[in-house]
């Protein structure tokens, strides 16, 4: 009798925690499917954090029109960049940090964690900063709530603390939260449509007028392009995170599935950040102190020009679209954390991540005063983040999708040796690659208003970081690979792609639970 196909595992109940970390799902859990990779990754930007990044256009001084180009540029070209990241979760059943261990080494892998953390903090903060914001602005036109600073306490603890909870849960409570919270944020959304329609004119003009002085003039592009980048972020900002949820889905998937999805997800975001855009056009007609971009205020623009029967939708959607986007940044730091330390489990390293970040809520909103320059951070940890993904991604072509599952588990079980282990567990090809491209965009940011890089101003004023670091990185990606071959045993039966290889002996992988196995097994 030929032995029966195993079964899927029963899915757990929603009230059980979550005990995987960052080690490979078996294939009997893998149960999700691209639509609900798709609900995740569109349900955590549906929210008021990316209206507040929508509106930058009309801050900027761009008109409707112009300011809508630049959020198709961003959106089209984030959603490109973005999409191929999803593909590593399947093949390797691990998050995306995980599998860069295969093209920056056992240690390199940090890399990804880092940035991960960074990008987790940061949108976690926009969330809990403009959710809370709506939330308490909303009570105080509905019921008088104060406005006072006890009022903004109380909101942000409460709401970072319920986001806590859902990703202590983990993965499936998530999953239940977007499937409600992706409908009716939509719905909200379509609502407020109708509410601010009439106040609605596309004719919006801006600062870029005809009867513009040439100063004026002369900063339409780099405004255009600044724009642009600011809404671009929002799509790579999920780079790092895909993995943590497209494991779940069963490794047979087809690849066009999982990236159309993904890549969709991102599209469908044109929802939240036109929203965003259209009423800042609104606040900068009836209310234009709102759109100071010495201190701009979207969430208290928005309730200004509000009907009064639209505040109570705004505060469901700040807390229904804002558990979307704060769980999807702290879940998955949270998952990696625990694999870069050990000794804590994944629930263990997402209190920790998770209070370390409402610390850092607090300090901003009521310290520092960071509330304004949080895109100026985000678009530097997104400079420093799409390099990593380059290197990620021609990495995965070059390897034609090959991976080996153990070996990237290597840093995590505390072993050493291995496929990937290269020179002391880094690959200083992909590395360089990473940190040269990451310096480079840095060097030629240029944010107007916010910052600007020592080569900034060499283009005209226009920011070209972004594409200058793409460029750099998958330039000296490739040329490191054909001059510096890596070892014929990373690359799968079929051999490598464009890149040569150099036939050397892997370190067999040694440590706790390691099996010894001659290294020259591990040759291709």
């Amino acid at each position: 009798m030929s032995p029966q196909p195993e079964l899927p595992a029963p899915a757990p109940s929603l009230t059980e925690v979550e005990s995987h970390g960052v080690d490979r799902i078996p294939d009997a859990e893998r149960t999700a499917s691209p639509l609900d990779l798709f609900r995740l990754a569109f349900g955590g930007a549906n929210t008021f954090s990316t209206c507040v990044l929508g509106a930058f256009p009309i801050l900027f001084g761009l008109s409707f029109w112009q300011g809508l180009a630049a959020t198709l540029l961003g959106v089209v070209a984030g959603a490109l960049i973005l999409c191929p990241m999803a593909v590593f979760g399947p093949v390797n059943g691990t998050n995306n940090a995980v599998s860069s261990s295969a093209h920056l080494g056992v240690h390199g892998r940090v890399v990804g964690s880092f940035l991960s953390l960074l990008t987790a903090v940061a949108f976690f903060s926009i969330s809990v900063w403009s959710s809370g914001d709506a939330l308490v602005g909303g009570a105080h036109r509905l019921f008088g709530l104060d406005r006072g600073n006890l009022s903004y306490v109380v909101a942000y603890a409460l709401f970072a603390g319920l986001v806590l909870a859902v990703c202590v849960y983990g993965f499936r409570f998530m999953l239940f939260v977007n499937k409600i919270a992706v409908p009716s944020a939509s719905l909200l959304f379509l609502i407020g449509a109708v509410a601010f329609a009439g106040d609605f004119d596309p004719s919006y003009a801006g600062v870029f007028t005809d009867s513009a002085d040439a100063a004026t003039q002369s900063l339409f592009w780099p405004s255009f392009i600044g724009a642009a980048l600011i809404v671009l972020s929002n799509p790579v900002s999920f780079g790092a995170f895909l993995g943590d949820w497209s494991r779940y889905i069963p490794a047979s998937t087809p690849r066009r599935r999982v990236i159309g999805a993904a890549f969709l997800s991102q599209i469908a975001t044109l929802l939240p950040f036109v929203f965003g855009l259209a009423t800042a056009s609104i606040i900068a007609t009836k209310v234009p102190e709102y759109v100071d971009p010495a201190a701009p205020d979207f969430v208290g623009g928005l309730l200004a020009i509000s009907p009064g029967w639209y505040f109570l939708p705004v505060c469901l959607l700040a807390l229904i679209g804002g558990m979307a986007t704060g769980t999807t940044a702290l879940y998955g730091t949270g998952l990696d954390f625990s694999s870069v330390f050990p000794r804590l489990t994944r629930v263990q390293a997402t209190l920790l991540v998770g209070a370390l970040s409402i610390a850092f809520i607090f300090v901003g909103r009521f310290a520092l005063d960071l509330v304004q320059s949080i895109s100026t951070f985000a678009t530097m940890i997104i400079t420093c983040t799409t390099p990593w993904m380059v290197v990620m991604m021609l990495g995965y072509w070059t390897r034609r999708g090959w991976y080996d599952p153990e070996a990237l588990q290597v840093f995590n079980r505390r072993q050493r040796g291995g496929r990937y282990w290269f020179a002391h567990g880094w690959n200083w090809r992909g590395m360089t690659a990473w940190w040269v491209a990451a310096v480079i965009g840095v060097l030629f940011t240029n944010i107007p208003g916010q910052f600007v890089g020592p080569l900034g101003d060499l283009a005209g004023g226009v920011d070209i970081s972004l594409p200058l670091s793409l460029a750099v990185a998958a330039v000296l990606f490739l040329a490191l690979l054909r001059l510096f071959p890596e070892p014929r045993a990373v690359y799968g039966p079929d051999g490598p792609r464009l890149a040569l290889t150099a036939e050397v002996p892997v370190p067999p992988i040694s440590g706790p639970g390691a099996l010894s196995v001659p290294s020259a097994t591990l040759r291709a």
